[in-house]
Order: structure tokens, then sequence, then C-alpha cells
């Protein structure tokens, strides 16, 4: 029985739409009641083992398509030279089509393993929407428009299939996101591989104290300066890193690291491909789609799903569960969640908090029911170890609680008011107009008990045309004043230590998870952009500069070690993970100084330019000895040591901003501290040393 009053419990706002609470979740219960007729959602969801080309045991390859509206279905390929017409599916009820092909006279499958194959549909070149593996397609065989990818057969026999020989993780408590892109992790102007990251890559996530993986563009997707957002084959990884198998043994890497893999899953739309896409796959404006208006995003120039199509949401689902089950994927951050729950896509609306803006009859029921039944799926099947993330701007409410409960089910939302801020702040705001309470209420500002994922920047904010947070505060000097023999300039100075606040606060503050983009760790410079027309196809800036922060005779190490530092005391203290406590924080508008408390751990910040305060008096509730156990001012980050790290701070017994005691402390300029009581824990001089005595080399 669903639990909705917990709901309306929680937020009297709700109380109002109670009724449309309790529609979607009897449309999502109608749905789960309708695929118990084909053996439940779990069952439903094995649609990849039933769709596409699979291999019977006797060698018997039986192709089975989805396509409606098609008038007749043909197979050519490696295996019958190209000849056309090639061979013919019959048609089946309910708009499906099947091919059997006997095996060879050698009882082996009658397309070989890596042979390439394309489906006539309707006597027009397509790929199979099922396709585990597309490849570029011979020269003689792409067609006039340049499309340059067919299905290649992967089916390698069973003695040189990757098995997995490391359990998921669990669950992490307090995710640490690193959210990373495979192509653009070499030093080297190049597309990187699986291979590549799982050796070089994966080993500086683990050493930085990051215990998620965030995989994007793994989804083949024609156009790689799409970024993997316009995707081509749902069920394929990008053949342009490697093979299935060298995913599958990254994911294992990954796994044997203590990290969980999310995928970047890209549900809310998809490319307008037609011949290497879903895009008028069986030559109708439908199919997977919604027809005419309604199935063409107007910005993105791509595709719309019918989530109400039963087939949609079996293609869907079964998406999902491939990437579980046969990659070992551990959860996924959903793309384009706000164009999803809404039937304007979200465009041209500032969503102001008015709750009709999320009950009304611009929400779209059936991508929230999808969406219902997506999180249902992962829980099922990852129980102990996967999770969600919703990339959603407009706020909807109860997107991150239990479905039982009226909610929408995913795990984490995106804080992507943050990022923005900060990006507002360094390009438009002198540092002396920098608003505390701002800043406070932007990193403070989610829905109770709806956990966020916090981040300074991702990847949105370093794409062609932005800058990251780095190089907008340091600019050119990342090109000249970044050596450790000479003291760092002024620019340089209140890049690095801005830099370290500003991920320190958001990690702090921010949210129940915390995220950081590939490289922006140790300050990576310039922008991101992928070889395309309108740059030469230059991959100059689709790489990671990864000897800025091996070389240790560069400042980059000093953010990176920060990072790492950050990592590694929330993973003993899991602030995170615990109660943000808003009443606890303090801010001072003219001071620019930032104080809070959180998992028994005291964070003062200093944003002034130029003040430095010798006294500060600190508000806590908690009486004792407080020690430092992180500060942005050490020497291996960068700083000058202006606090005497073994000297402690007592407490005054005197109440101050209604705490029940107070300390002093020291807050030099643009620094960050954080304290802990004596005695509260009894690991942390060795996770101080650690950070001390850590390098940045993998």
């Amino acid at each position: 029985m669903p639990q909705i009053s917990r709901l309306l419990e929680r937020d009297p706002c709700m109380v109002q739409h109670e009724g449309e609470i309790k529609r979607r979740y009897g449309k999502y219960r109608d749905c789960l009641t309708r695929m118990e007729g084909e053996g439940g959602v779990e069952q439903f969801s094995l649609g990849y083992r039933m769709f596409g080309p699979q291999v019977e045991s006797d060698g018997t390859i039986r192709w089975l398509e989805w396509a409606p509206a098609a008038s007749g279905l043909n197979l050519i390929g490696d295996f019958n030279q190209w000849s056309k017409p090639g061979l013919q599916f019959r048609k089946l009820e309910f708009g499906r089509w099947e091919l059997v092909i006997p095996p060879g006279s050698d009882g082996e499958p009658a397309i070989r393993h890596e042979d390439k194959v394309k489906i006539l549909m309707n006597g027009e070149d397509r790929i199979s929407p099922w396709a585990s593996y597309v490849v570029q397609a011979p020269k003689d065989k792409q067609d006039s428009e340049g499309v340059a990818f067919c299905q290649q057969f992967w089916t390698p026999p069973p003695s040189q299939c990757y098995q997995m020989q490391y359990p998921r993780p669990p669950k992490p408590t307090s995710p640490r996101v690193y959210e990373c892109h495979v192509g653009i992790s070499s030093a080297e102007e190049k597309v990187n591989t699986y291979k590549d990251f799982a050796a070089n890559v994966l080993p500086r996530i683990a050493n930085l104290g990051y215990n998620t993986v965030q995989l994007m563009a793994v989804m083949e997707h024609a156009y790689y300066a799409s970024f993997g957002y316009q995707v081509t084959s749902f069920f394929a990884p990008s053949s342009r890193y490697g093979t299935p198998d060298d995913l599958k043994a990254l994911v294992d890497e990954a796994h044997r690291l203590g990290l969980t893999v999310l995928l970047d899953v890209v549900h809310s739309h998809a490319s307008k491909n037609v011949v290497d896409g879903l895009n008028r796959w069986d030559g109708s404006d439908a199919g997977y789609f919604h027809a005419g208006e309604r199935g063409h995003h107007p910005q993105w120039d791509s595709r719309l799903f019918n989530y109400s199509s039963w087939e949609t949401l079996r293609f869907l689902l079964s998406n999902l569960r491939l990437w579980i089950e046969e990659f070992g994927m551990d959860g996924f951050r959903f793309d384009g969640v706000t164009s999803m729950l809404y039937h304007n896509r979200g465009l041209g609306q500032g969503f102001s908090g008015n709750y009709e803006e999320y009950f009304g009859k611009n929400t779209d029921t059936e991508a929230v029911v999808y969406m219902m039944l997506a999180n249902d799926l992962v829980n099922r099947l990852l129980p102990d170890a996967g999770f969600t993330i919703a990339e959603d701007v407009s706020g909807m409410p109860a997107l991150c609680r239990p479905i039982e409960e009226g909610g929408i089910g995913f795990d984490y939302r995106l804080a992507m008011a943050v990022p923005d801020m900060w990006i507002k702040y360094v390009k438009e705001v002198k540092d002396e107009d920098w608003s505390m309470g701002n800043m406070v209420h932007t990193l403070t500002n989610r829905r109770w008990k709806e956990k966020c994922i916090a981040y300074a920047e991702s990847h949105d904010q370093c794409l062609v045309g932005d800058k990251t947070l780095a190089f907008w505060m340091m600019d050119k000097e990342m090109y000249t004043s970044m050596s450790v023999f000479k003291p760092m300039s002024a620019v340089v100075e209140r890049g690095i230590s801005l830099h370290k606040m500003i991920r320190l606060v958001v990690h702090g503050m921010g949210g129940e998870g915390y995220l950081n983009f590939i490289g922006n760790e140790f300050g990576h410079p310039e922008w991101l952009d992928f070889p395309r027309a309108g740059n030469g196809e230059s991959f100059q800036h689709a790489r990671r500069q990864w000897i800025l922060v091996d070389d240790q005779n560069l400042v980059y190490k000093f953010m990176n070690q920060f990072d790492r530092a950050m990592n590694m005391l929330e993973e003993q203290h899991g602030w995170l993970a615990a109660d943000m406590g808003f009443a606890t924080e303090r801010y001072h508008e003219d001071d620019k100084t930032i104080t809070f408390t959180r998992a028994g751990l005291v964070f003062c910040f200093n944003f002034h330019p130029s003040n430095s305060y010798t006294s500060y008096k600190v508000g806590i509730d908690q009486p004792g000895e407080y020690k430092i156990v992180l500060d942005s001012d050490w020497s291996e980050f960068g700083g000058h040591n202006r606090r005497d790290r073994s000297t402690t701070c007592h407490t005054y017994s005197e109440e101050h901003v209604g705490k029940k005691c107070h300390m002093l402390t020291y807050l030099p300029t643009r620094t960050a501290v954080v304290l802990e009581r004596v005695g509260s824990s009894d690991h942390m001089e060795d996770i101080v040393l650690e950070v001390k005595s850590s390098t940045t080399t993998t």
C-alpha cells in the first residue's frame, strides 16, 4: 500500500495535490500490473535477450524486431557479400518481425563474430535498435550523407568473453562522484581508450578519494562532438574507445579499486539520425517516439520518446537492465530530466516554486511514470549497490522520495543552481561584493529529505564558450606564472586560494553528495571543445593535461592535493551522510565569513579579499578543545602556514549567536579551516599525516 500520508505530512503544501500524486502512483501501479502478464517488470525488462540477434545453443540465429509500420525487412552483410535483397524477415503479430537463420554445415552460426550487417527496412539501410556493437562501416557501404556506422555481429566465443572477477562495492553513503569522459582522458590529442582509462585514470580517481565514477558518452553516438547526448545506438558501448569487453574490464577494474560506477544515461531524447539511429526506424514518424510536433525537441534538434508506448517502455527498461547485467553498471545519472518532466520541455519557464507548476497539466505524467518504473527496476536489480541521480533544474517536489510515498524514486538530484552561482561570482562580481547570505542560501536551498549532489562545476561549465573556474580566475597567467620556483603572483594566489575554498564550502554545505569533473580537481585550464568543423577537427581542447599536475615544479599540484585531503577527511567523518542542521550555519556579510558545523566538525571560511581576523569568535554547541584537521593555508596546499597547526582552540562558556559556547580562532584572508574536537576521533592524526605525505602521481 502507498504511504503517501508521509509525503503530505512532510510537506503540507502537497495536500492540495494529493489527488494528482495518487493518480501518478496509480498509473505506475497499472503499468506494473500489465507487466505481470509478461512475467513482471523484471521479465519485461529482459527485452535485450529477446530482440535483435540472439544466438541459440545449436548455432541458430533468431532475430526479432519491432517495426509496426514496416512493409518489409531484409538482412544483408558480410555473410552474403552484401547481396540484396538478402534474407527476408517474416511478419508476426503486434508489429513484430522474425528471421531464423539455421547454422552452417559446421554447426557454427551463419553470421560470424565481427561480421558487419545491415537491415534493409522497406529497402533502406538501417541499424537494429538493439544492436550491441556498431562500428565504422566500409567506405563503399557508407551512404551519400557520410553516415559512418553499421552493426557488427558481436558474439565472441565463451572462452574469449571477459568475465567479471570483482564484486560490486556496497552503495556509498557519501557519494563522492568523479564525472569523466573516456575519450578526453588522455593527455595526447586523440580519442582515448577504455583500456588506457582503466590502467591510468582509474588509479588517479581512487587515489584522490572519490568512491564513485560517472561515465559520460558511453552509449554510442555517431557525432563525437555531441558529448554523447545525441545517442544513436542505446545498447552499444561506443566503439571509438574499444570493444564491449574492454568496457567490461574497465568497470571490473573500478570495482577492484572499490569504485561504484554510474552510467550517464540519455533517455530524455535520441539523435535524429535515420540511417544509423532510431529516427524513422520503421519508415514512420513514430516508432519509439511521439509522432508530429510532440516527438521533436525544438532546441536539441532530436527525437522525443513516447513513454506511453508499451514497446518504448520495454526498450528503455531493457536498456537499463543491459547496462547493469552485461556491463556491471551500479546505477545511472539520468540526463535531461527536466525536459522529460514537462510538456514544454522546461523551455521558456522560470520555475518559481509554485506547486501548480509541478502538479498541473504541463507535467508529462507518462514520463513521470516511466521514471518511477526505471527507479523501481534499479532498486529491484541492485538493492544494496545501485543508486540514481536526476539532472533536474525545476525543483520537482518528491523527485527524490521513495515511490511508495508517491515520489518518483531517484536517490539524488543535482544541485544545479550552485555552479551557476560560482560562475556568476567569478565572472561578474567583485570579490568584496560576494554575498555570504546568497552563498549560504544557494548552498542550503534544497528540499528537506531530498538528497542533492553538490558541485562547483561540472562538464556544463567547462564547454567551449565558457571556461573552468580556475581559468576564469587565473586566465593567461596559467600559461606563465604557475612555477613553484617563484612567488605566486597576486592573480594566481587569489585563484588557488578561492579554488580550494569554493570546493570545500560546496563539499561541506552543498548537499549529501559531491561531484567533480575530470581534471578540475587540479584547476584544469581553458575549456572543453571536441573536434568539429568549426575548430578544424582539433583535439587540442578535447584532452586532459595530466602533466600539469604530475609536474612537481608546478603549483597545480596544490589544488590536487587539497582535493584529495577534502575527500579523505569526508571519508573518515561522513559529513555528506550527516544532517546539515540548517540552523547551525552563520555568515557575516561585512566580515565575509561563513561558519557551520557538520558531523562534529567546525568549518570556518574567510572570503574577505584583504581582512584577516586574529581572534574570530565562532559559536558552537559542543564545548571542549578543538584541533585543526584541514587548513587551506597549509604549505602542501600552496598556502603560507599562517596558522600554527599544533595549536588547539579551547571553548569559552559564554553563549554566542544562539550557541552554548564559543571559541576564538585565527582566520587569515582567503582561507578555510576545519576543526575537530579533541578525543572525538582516534584516526585523524593518521589522516593528517597521510594527506601531508600524499603524491599526485599514480
